[in-house]
């Protein structure tokens, strides 16, 4: 019957419950501060995860059972079950559940933390039309984080958000959505305490987190899929820190990138699509010399693909770079890497495309007949990377076209798939399936098999523009096509924050804006002081008047930008060395205030780089000092060396500067000075602490890590520093204090 459905308890286990109600089926499975809901039909194949895979797991080509509980801690919590209600509790959580409807309800220290929306939460029966709801309780005034790469403020409370990927090349960060990313993962914090909720699918969808009011029902915000089934996790923790950890471990570790890949990358439509692409980019070689800026890495756009005004995947223009593979190697020289630009789909005049069509590669109607869609110019029809001889096909196309010429880290990009149409199929890796109801899967896909191509003996870098929870395993991102404006600068900050604390730690903007009109000068040098502070540090554009914001866009600020560009080497071994806490601790590298201090304006515009340096950029045009306000700390925070700095304060920001940056007391910044390494210590008033250091090659597989530690005790009089490994230490101390090192 619709709005009443009596569900069973069939069977159990200690940890995992099966729920029955007709032809509906709801499985409980319970793990360490996590519940996993799953609500399925009788002979329902769930596709397979591929967001899912805790710790170090590995992530297999054809997912992971979408109900494994392979790499999760399982716990057995108490249980009373009656023929109405079923009650759990763990740790200090309660969860009641009432059988008809299946109403759950969450209590934390036996207060309502939230529960489903009262008469009724899913789509049992369709009551609501094809696919999937889940309606919650909200609180007038949570606090929502998350979602992936959406705009917007910080919070997200009262907000309606599309779960869906999309081009969106020139968003406004106000207001455009969807965009690149698809992870229908939020945080949730009200009066009461802080959960997390993961909705484990990759078909379309919708999060409305109040936006919508119904005067039938109490306050609501709810989650819409068109999959027909619906897996979700719902994430406790004491803080939002604690549940986006628990998140991003569900997730998988991140990728330890290469230490080049912290260097300033170089990129920018304008050379490639040149006619003279190969002089350009070795010119840009000359001026990396002139400026003394130290390169890691350069986006190679997809102007080198070119026949005619059209892009054609694997082809090189021999025209525009005769040699691909001495220019790859005249790069390495330098020490700096090519990321190539890659698309996944084929124009329909692609030299390749009938091979593919005649073989059944590509995404299809039932009859076998190749989908198309506009594409850059042109019709052309998406790989399906669910199909194991194309997923081969791509890995060897990378390998022999671009690997093997020494172009060893794919920048997939143009990825979202935009397929509307049902009936256009993927095969599913043998269980044909609607390409529609996992489009964003294939980014991931597409991802894993450029992976697949390189040379593992040693680690390199992977790109994704769109992507699915979990591409954070394999591949950095970036926050997709910008715009050119200060107040796009603040709303990449805040995008930032978001993709942050939606597990995705290691990215950055286009400095400069990627679209629109070339900066001025001041917002040029605002963009790359704000860059300076962000993992992936990268000037990327296409100017509609031809030019290229690179670092000698203005000739006039030939010296700020070595300023600015040297600073970005000088703090290298600490970028590096927090890239590789983050990893390890599932972190963010950079991140908002009230994650260490929970009663901080979300919306502020400082933030955290690592836990020791507090970054405070200037997005105001014609503003020339900022205003900082100073979490409570033991021994305050450092300024510019030396000052010691508490509460509010003004501080100056020019545009000839480094943005204003504190550093926390308690702090070591290992620094790279004239390329000899140096450990700045920044001691607490009173106290000990402890200090861990990792550093190495760059490159090497991260088996048994070589750490460096110091031991570090502050008194009135001096600072002692236990110091075994012969380190380079330098002290910065407000108080005059004498070092000792033993």
């Amino acid at each position: 019957m619709h709005y009443k459905h009596n569900f069973k308890l069939i069977n159990n286990t200690s940890s995992t419950f099966n729920y029955k109600e007709e032809d509906n089926n709801i499985r409980l499975d319970f793990f360490n501060n996590i519940l996993r809901v799953a609500m399925y039909k009788d002979n329902t194949y769930l596709f397979p995860t591929y967001s899912i895979s805790p710790g170090e797991l590995v992530m297999p080509r054809h997912g992971r059972d979408k109900l494994s509980t392979e790499g999760f801690e399982i716990i057995n919590p108490e249980v009373e079950t009656c023929d109405d209600l079923s009650i759990f509790k763990f740790n200090n959580i309660k969860i009641e559940i009432n059988h008809l409807n299946f109403h759950m309800k969450y209590l934390l220290n036996d207060n309502k933390l939230f529960e489903d929306r009262n008469y009724y939460s899913y789509n049992f029966s369709h009551e609501e039309g094809l696919g999937t709801t889940h309606y919650l309780s909200r609180e007038k005034d949570e606090l929502i984080f998350g979602v992936g790469d959406k705009v917007g403020d910080v919070n997200k409370n009262k907000r309606r958000f599309k779960i869906e990927t999309m081009d969106s090349m020139g968003f406004d960060t106000r207001s455009t959505d969807p965009l690149y990313k698809q992870i229908p993962f939020y945080i949730c914090q009200n009066s009461v305490g802080c959960y997390g909720v993961y909705y484990d699918t990759y078909a379309n969808g919708e999060l409305n987190f109040g936006n919508e009011i119904n005067n039938y029902y109490e306050p609501y915000k709810y989650f819409k899929s068109e999959d027909e089934s619906l897996v979700f996790y719902i994430i406790f923790g004491d803080s939002v820190k604690s549940i986006l950890k628990t998140f991003s471990y569900m997730c998988g570790k991140n990728m330890l990138a290469p230490k080049w890949s912290l260097k300033y990358g170089g990129s920018t439509m304008a050379y490639t699509d040149s006619d003279e692409a190969d002089k350009e980019l070795h010119k840009f070689l000359e001026l990396l010399k002139e400026y003394d800026i130290d390169c890691g890495q350069f986006y190679l756009s997809s102007g080198y693909t070119q026949i005619g005004n059209k892009r054609y995947v694997f082809n090189w223009n021999k025209d525009k770079i005769p040699n691909p593979k001495k220019l790859s190697q005249d790069f390495k020289n330098e020490g700096i890497e090519f990321l190539p630009n890659i698309k996944p789909c084929f124009l329909d005049d692609h030299f390749l495309y009938d091979e593919i069509a005649k073989k059944g590669w590509f995404l299809h109607y039932k009859d076998g007949t190749p989908a198309k869609f506009p594409f850059w110019d042109g019709m052309g029809s998406y790989l399906d990377f669910t199909n194991d001889e194309a997923y081969e096909f791509w890995t060897k196309c990378v390998k022999e076209n671009l690997v093997d010429l020494g172009y060893s880290s794919p920048w997939n990009d143009n990825n979202e798939y935009d397929i509307r149409n049902p009936e256009v199929m993927a095969n599913g890796f043998g269980h044909e399936i609607s390409a529609k109801l996992i489009r964003p899967l294939f980014s991931l896909l597409m991802t894993m098999a450029s992976y697949d191509a390189q040379n593992h003996d040693i680690r390199h870098m992977s790109v994704t523009r769109s992507g699915v929870a979990g591409l954070q395993r394999i591949a950095q991102t970036w926050t997709g096509d910008n715009n050119t404006s200060f107040k796009e600068l603040r709303g990449n900050h805040k995008q930032a924050m978001t993709m942050a604390l939606s597990g995705l730690y290691f990215f950055g903007c286009d400095v400069g804006g990627f679209a629109g009109p070339r900066p001025n000068e001041e917002l040029f040098i605002r963009f790359i002081q704000y860059g300076l502070f962000q993992p992936r540090f990268v000037l990327h554009s296409w100017n509609p008047d031809g030019t290229s914001t690179m670092p000698w866009l203005y000739p006039n600020l030939k010296e700020t930008i070595k300023k600015l560009f040297s600073f970005r080497k000088k703090i290298l071994p600490y970028l590096y060395n927090t890239m590789y806490n983050c990893v390890n601790d599932y972190e963010p590298m950079i991140y908002p205030l009230f994650l260490d201090y929970k009663d901080y304006d979300c919306e502020s515009d400082s933030f955290f780089l690592g836990k020791s340096i507090l970054v405070n950029p200037c997005f105001d045009e014609g503003k020339t000092k900022v205003c900082v306000n100073l979490p409570q700390n033991n021994g305050g925070w450092y300024y510019k060396g030396i000052t010691h700095m508490e509460g509010n304060v003004v501080v100056d920001a020019g545009i000839d500067e480094i943005t204003p940056y504190f550093i926390k007391a308690g702090s070591v910044i290992p620094t790279d000075e004239n390329n000899n390494l140096l450990f700045t210590i920044y001691p607490n008033d009173n106290g000990s602490f402890d200090y861990t250091f990792f550093d190495d090659d760059g490159v090497s597989k991260v088996i048994n890590p070589k750490l460096k530690t110091l031991h570090i005790e502050a008194n009135n009089n001096e600072v002692i520093v236990i110091n075994k490994d012969n380190l380079n230490i330098k002290l910065v101390d407000y108080l005059n204090r004498k070092l000792i090192i033993k």
